[in-house]
């Protein structure tokens, strides 16, 4: 039985093929027009340039997009930078409670800190808002729909620039210059590409999962803009929402599919449940449950503690892919009250191998379908952030080995992002700045 388990996990070379296939059907579909039926949402950022080396200034950032949420002071010059950050953590009531309440809070931190920086001038200020945004220039973008674990009413279809804006007038103590709304994909792709012109993609492989890339305005048959100042615009691809439709159906398992029941977003983010961090606990653990419940694990016996939706995190797949079989009893033992034998550990370790292994071969099929979309085999650099892929012990050994499997010789370099998110948008924000004093943009 847990052989069979492990091999349903298993996606073969030709199937990381006909996932990368797939998924560029989906981008180009995403690219020429809007509909329910186009899943993978290949959103127009108004991201036209990489940063030139040119910028410098003071700029605020605020990432919002996981449990923390920050705000940070950063200083570019001579194109390096400082920075200076607080950070808050959002509770759960808040994230799932009104739109006004979730952007109180978010004008409240910027108060404290402008507060606590002692700035007096209106600086510009780069919002990283990690959801699926339709933005409609650099500055304004309404809410598609959250995403992960947020709910917060009345914010879906809402332009979320505007939402920050109210509740910094709700206040009337904070006077900022947004510049630029920034997905954290690309804020990835800026913070790498401040040094690095060959950096073509950005991708977050964290909590959730999603790509961007600069592409060529002349295949975004979409865009609404003015196509004879910009020769390029940055995509937010949305990827994690590919295979909403059932196209990757072949490749989900039973645990997959148990999963989808009882998270907060059903029949959404399908291709984000397999790869990211939020999913990737829970799914090992679903499987586990099942050898649990034939007595091939544990002796047949589970607990109240591994009993609960959610209780195995990432985290614990990270520890015990990457420590012995005694950290794993003592997990175990410690964690869910469970006396765990060498031989279980091993299973449980070959459990968690199996969908972290099946995880890292989607990405790499998805970052071989953007740099194949882009001809950039041979030379592309392609930036990274996220928790998963920096704190998993094999994920990005095993991503890698895949790229190679399905495009040996492919030329393509990856580089971690310095907190694409936060440092990113501020480089965003200074580009926005820079390319308004050229007079590139109103």
């Amino acid at each position: 039985m847990a052989d069979a388990v492990i091999k349903a996990f298993e996606i073969t070379t030709e199937g990381m093929g006909e996932v990368s296939s797939r998924l560029t059907k989906e981008f180009n579909k995403g690219l020429e027009r809007e509909g329910d039926d186009v899943k993978v949402k290949m959103l127009v950022t108004y991201v036209h340039s990489l940063p030139d080396g040119s910028e410098e200034g003071d700029f605020l950032a605020l990432d919002l997009g996981g449990s923390n949420f920050r705000v940070l002071l950063i200083r570019i010059k001579d194109k390096k930078d400082t920075q200076i950050v607080t950070k808050r953590v959002i509770d759960d009531e808040t994230k799932q409670s009104t739109q006004e309440r979730l952007f109180d809070f978010i004008a409240e931190s910027v108060a404290d800190f402008i507060k606590e920086q002692n700035i007096t001038s209106k600086l510009p200020l780069g919002f990283t808002f990690s959801f699926p945004v339709h933005q409609t220039s650099l500055i304004s973008g309404t809410l598609i729909r959250w995403t992960k674990d947020f709910t917060a009413t009345g914010a879906v279809g809402q332009d979320v620039v505007k939402l920050l804006h109210d509740a910094f007038q709700r206040r009337g103590d904070v006077s900022v210059d947004v510049v630029a709304l920034v997905n954290d994909t690309t804020g990835t792709q800026l913070a790498v590409g401040y040094n690095d012109p060959d950096c073509h993609i950005g991708v977050i492989l964290g909590t959730g999962t999603n790509a961007c890339y600069m592409e060529n305005l002349d295949r975004v048959g979409k865009f609404p803009g003015d196509r004879s100042r910009y020769s390029q615009v940055i995509i937010n691809t949305e990827w994690g929402a590919f295979g909403d439709d059932g196209t990757l159906e072949n490749w989900l398992t039973e645990f997959d599919k148990e999963l989808d029941k009882q998270v907060l977003n059903p029949g959404q983010q399908t291709y984000e449940k397999c790869i990211s961090g939020k999913y990737l606990g829970e799914i090992s653990r679903l499987a586990m449950q099942k050898l649990v419940k034939v007595g091939q694990l544990f002796g047949g016996k589970s607990s109240a503690l591994f009993d609960k939706f959610e209780g195995f995190e990432t985290k614990y797949v990270s520890i015990i892919e990457g420590s012995d079989s005694k950290e794993c009893q003592r997990i175990f033992k410690e964690e869910f009250g469970i006396e765990a034998s060498a031989a279980d550990c091993d299973t449980v370790r070959r459990v968690c191998e199996a969908v972290s292994t099946r995880a890292a071969r989607l990405a790499a099929a998805g970052i071989v379908a953007l740099v194949r979309k882009i001809n950039k085999l041979g030379k592309c650099t392609v930036a990274i952030d996220g928790t998963l892929y920096k704190k998993h012990p094999t994920f990005r050994g095993k991503m890698r080995a895949a790229m190679n499997e399905l495009a040996p010789g492919n030329g393509i370099t990856i580089k971690e992002s310095e907190d694409g998110s936060g440092r990113g948008a501020a480089i965003v924000a200074a580009v926005a700045c820079r390319l308004r004093d050229e007079g590139a943009f109103k």
